[in-house]
Formats: structure tokens, C-alpha cells, sequence
């Protein structure tokens, strides 16, 4: 895959976008938020399609919890922040000051793990939240369709 063209695997409805599923080999490497437009694209493997089942399994239960063969990729820190987040249950939040207190680190350098999380929804980055018990930032943006994706996100699980 390069840079310049992401060959997705498939393309599957949610109410706040179109999910882009990108998968290298038998690894579940990208979920991307594609605008509600984008035309959908039906699974085109196996795994694809067991991304897409659990996708939507998490849509009729957010509690449901996913079982996939996923590649992490990030630097040490990022992964150390996504480990942490993968823990959070549905229907918590954690705040970025939290995760940065566990790992000697700092919120701002949480909230740049969080928005480097190439697998949202998974990794549940959108259940950190600012200490004040704001939003935050979610997908390294303050303002916009991101903080309603992960408002919906959130209230979807009851938070």
C-alpha cells in the first residue's frame, strides 16, 4: 500500500460515516471515518467481512467486544497509551491526565496517541476524555464533525 492510495477492503455504513477498512495480509491495520457519501464496498475477504459482522455487532451492543487480528503499529508511547485505552469498558471514560499519571507522561502527549489511533472504535480512544469531564479532541481535531462522531460514539454507549 502507499501513501498515496489506500486500497480499502471495504466500506461499511455507520450513522456518522462511512467506515473505510484497510487490512495488510490477515491484520487488521486502518478503520477510516470516509464522509457519509462515499460509496460503499462490499468485503472483499474473509477478514474484511468478520471486521464488518463485529463492526456491526458493536452498533446493536456497544458492550460487544471485538475479537480480531489487529497490527499496531505507533511508537512505544503510542502503543503504551492504546494498551491502556483497549482497557477501558464500554460505558467509562478516563481522562488524558489519567493515562498520563499510569505512564509518567503528559495529557497533551496522550491526546497526540489518541489522534494517532489508526484503529477507532477498537482501540476506544473516543472514552478519553479532558479532566474537566469536557470532550476533549478527538482524531487531533477540536472543532468539527470529529467531536460528533465521538459524541455519538459516547452516547451510544451510555456515557
Amino acid at each position: 500500500m502507499t501513501d498515496s492510495v489506500k486500497i480499502y477492503q471495504a466500506k461499511i455504513l455507520f450513522p456518522f460515516a462511512v467506515l473505510g477498512i484497510i487490512i495488510e495480509e490477515e491484520w487488521l491495520t486502518d478503520i477510516e471515518y470516509l464522509p457519509l457519501d462515499t460509496p460503499l464496498l462490499a468485503p472483499k475477504s474473509s477478514l474484511a467481512k468478520e471486521v464488518c459482522n463485529q463492526l456491526t455487532a458493536y452498533l446493536t451492543e456497544p458492550s460487544f467486544t471485538f475479537d480480531l487480528n489487529l497490527h499496531i503499529g505507533g511508537t512505544t508511547h503510542q502503543r503504551r497509551v492504546w494498551n491502556l485505552i483497549k482497557n477501558i469498558p464500554c460505558g467509562k471514560t478516563t481522562s488524558y491526565a489519567e493515562i498520563a499519571k499510569q505512564l509518567h507522561s503528559a495529557p497533551r502527549a496522550v491526546g497526540r496517541a489518541c489522534g494517532a489511533n489508526r484503529l477507532p472504535i477498537i482501540i476506544p480512544c473516543h472514552r478519553v476524555i479532558a479532566k474537566n469531564g469536557g470532550l476533549g479532541g478527538f482524531m487531533n481535531a477540536s472543532e468539527g464533525n470529529p467531536l460528533q462522531i465521538k459524541k455519538w460514539l459516547l452516547q451510544h454507549e451510555n456515557i
